[in-house]
């Protein structure tokens, strides 16, 4: 008997701090979001473009040589981009 509480007790425990650090990272990350939006908008104002990052021409040439998945690598490597962002970005320099 005593196990079974002790296990409903943790298991609730571990459920509040869950819903705690969610609750957290969503107002985080709309935080973040909303800064960005903010950054972007000065930036537009004062026209100032965002420099590109150092190393993009290793991925361009990547890219020129048919080898995406390395220049998608290469990507993530130098900006820190997600996987997604990482594709996104290498399919844009393939469309230009």
């Amino acid at each position: 008997m005593n196990t079974l509480f002790l296990l409903l007790a943790l298991l609730a425990t571990a459920s509040w701090i869950t819903s705690s650090v969610t609750l957290r990272m969503k107002a985080l990350e709309r935080r973040s979001e909303r800064l960005e939006r903010r950054l972007g908008l000065l930036l537009d104002h004062f026209g100032i473009e965002e420099p590109e990052p150092a190393g993009l021409d290793e991925v361009r040439a990547l890219v020129r040589d048919g080898r995406t998945v390395e220049a998608i690598k290469v990507y993530r490597r130098i900006t820190g981009a997600g996987l997604l962002e990482a594709k996104q970005a290498v399919e844009a320099l393939t469309e230009v």
